[in-house]
């Protein structure tokens, strides 16, 4: 059937690592191969695999203190080609563009962060662009690219990959786009709220030192 696809290339970028190796162990068990970047890439060889970098991909090193690692034509163009689109399957041979069909996610800690009582700048660092606009993507080709947004799905996939292997169709991409866009709308919703209390509190300051 044209809506079962079968993993073969996974990317992973998390924040959290925990609850990811049976998940990882799984999809190595399938010959699911793994592309990362820093400490996810570093997790993954530690536990024996083979990780390419998405470095050797993009031929980009991290940089900007990390903020860009991700965000490359290689990549997206990776999860948004349409398989079934002759142009985009013709550009992604001509860009040397590899095909990636999961994209597994766990966010910067935005509202733990803030909980935290941190400062402006250790919350301004924990908003995450390159994740969300990873969920993004593979959310939106769910047609072709399995997206697990959080840890909270690692148990999701892992039910799939147990009853399947590693083929999904396309009622479970769709399942976990709809997820992954729950998180990201949560996610957003949560800097939103952050930024207009600070807006409001130094608002509040700024009369308050008028009266003075």
């Amino acid at each position: 059937m044209a809506d079962v696809k079968q993993i073969k290339t996974a990317l992973v970028s998390v924040y959290h690592k925990d609850g990811l190796d049976e998940l990882l162990a799984k999809l190595h068990e399938e010959g699911v191969k793994f592309l990362s970047t820093g400490g996810t890439q570093k997790f993954i060889e530690g536990l024996g695999y083979e990780c390419q970098k998405v470095e050797e991909v993009t031929t980009y090193p991290s940089i900007l203190g990390g903020r860009v690692k991700t965000l490359h034509p290689k990549v997206f163009g990776g999860i948004l080609a349409r398989r079934d689109n002759e142009g985009d399957q013709e550009q992604m041979n001509q860009y040397e563009i590899p095909a990636i069909d999961l994209v597994i996610v766990d966010l910067y800690p935005f509202e733990q962060t803030v909980e935290s009582g941190a400062i402006e700048d250790e919350i301004i660092e924990k908003i995450d662009i390159g994740g969300i606009s990873l969920i993004r993507a593979g959310a939106k080709n769910f047609k072709d690219v399995v997206i697990v947004p959080s840890k909270a799905e690692y148990g999701v996939l892992m039910d799939i990959l147990n009853m399947k292997g590693a083929w999904t169709d396309l009622e479970d991409r769709r399942m976990l786009a709809t997820r992954a866009f729950g998180v990201s709308s949560h996610y957003d919703s949560a800097i939103y709220s952050w930024f207009l209390g600070s807006e409001e509190t130094g608002t509040r300051s700024v009369k308050l030192s008028m009266m003075d």
